[in-house]
């Protein structure tokens, strides 16, 4: 099983939509059951919090689903048990590289860069926007996620011929 962890720094607006997002494109692929899919944040704030009220929003809008679960922080097992952990924003990417074993540094990366539409580098924090900011996020969230699942694809069909 390939497993993808989307991160950013509270685990409320955009790692759990980057989760939901996902999770509904792993299932219209056929590919959930050798697929996992989680959310974490970096920092602590909003630890046992439901996603954000807008995020959850914004994905019913376009047919997603955001699991109504307890935000959590990053925990040192899931640099072992993560094939891809993706942040939203360098400033996560960052505190990730300095709790992450060199050994599992190859894990991290950007999530934007699996876009293919968008040409930012970053995923913007909505959290102090309006209605719109959520909505960019998704649209760049989207992007990015079609690449990965690309990867997720190609990995599954490896591992099915091996």
């Amino acid at each position: 099983m390939t497993k993808v962890l989307f991160v950013c720094m509270g685990n409320i607006c955009r790692s759990p939509s980057a989760e939901g997002v996902f999770r509904h494109m792993i299932s219209e692929a056929g590919l959930a059951d050798v697929v996992g899919v989680d959310s974490a944040g970096t920092h602590g704030y909003h630890l046992g919090e439901g996603p954000d009220a807008r995020a959850m929003a914004a994905a019913a809008k376009r047919g997603y689903q955001i699991e109504p679960r307890a935000a959590r922080q990053v925990r040192p097992e899931d640099f072992l048990e993560y094939d891809l952990i993706l942040a939203m924003d360098w400033e996560n990417l960052s505190a990730l590289q300095q709790q992450c074993p060199k050994i599992h540094h190859h894990k991290l990366m950007l999530l934007m860069r699996f876009a293919n539409e968008y040409e930012e580098a970053t995923v913007p924090d909505p959290y102090y926007g309006g209605a719109e900011s959520f909505s960019k996020v998704l649209d760049y969230i989207e992007d990015a996620c079609q690449g990965v699942l690309e990867i997720v694809r190609k990995r599954a069909t490896q591992y099915q011929a091996a």
